[in-house]
């Protein structure tokens, strides 16, 4: 049975590393898992959370941090060392099959720590901000989804590690987002809406 999991994994791999090859996914889906592409997103989240939302506004930056940190460690050092999946550039039986497109690192590929990482943080707004801006939702799934599906496309992890990885990040998330909602309700009431352009 694990064997054919992971044959299933490996093909699947191969569907989207190879045969989804294309100029454009070449030059975009690098850049869209390099962390520092995000820089400046995340750069405009503090300083938008702290101007409408003040102190409550630097907890929200914190508790994300705690979010990332959270599921950083669980999948990095709890699972990753546990598990001791090779990645599929690192394999020595398979890695001549894959088109490696970025640094493939030497770390171990179950969990991916990219997509634990961006959907607990994604979960973790989707949790405090889907009631107040319609567009939280996909957005913010998009945006983990993109940088997720990126690290199968680049060529350093498998669709199971990406997979297993959204779906602990998004238990992390919703996790520390109703957390947050249990200690501070006020938050979600709808005096504390974000404020509607008004049309010119």
């Amino acid at each position: 049975m694990l064997d054919k999991i992971i044959q299933f994994d490996q093909d699947f791999f191969l569907a989207i590393n190879q045969g989804l090859s294309n100029p454009v996914f070449d030059w975009l889906l690098p850049i869209l898992r390099n962390p520092y592409t995000w820089s400046p997103l995340y750069l405009f989240l503090i300083i938008f959370f702290i101007k409408h939302y003040g102190k409550v506004g630097v907890l929200i930056v914190a508790c994300t941090l705690a979010t990332f940190g959270i599921s950083d460690a669980t999948s990095s050092h709890l699972i990753k060392k546990s598990v001791k999946r090779v990645r599929p550039c690192n394999d020595v039986v398979f890695k001549n099959e894959v088109n490696l497109r970025a640094r493939c690192g030497s770390g171990y590929s179950f969990t991916s720590s990219h997509a634990t990482n961006h959907f607990a943080m994604a979960f973790f707004w989707i949790v405090l901000f889907r009631r107040k801006w319609r567009h939280t939702l996909w957005l913010c799934i998009l945006w983990a989804a993109s940088i997720a599906f990126s690290q199968i496309y680049v060529g350093v992890h498998y669709p199971l590690d990406i997979l297993c990885g959204a779906i602990l990040g998004m238990l992390i998330g919703l996790g520390t987002g109703y957390l947050f909602k249990r200690f501070f309700p006020k938050f979600f009431e709808p005096t504390n809406q974000i404020p509607a352009t008004t049309p010119a």
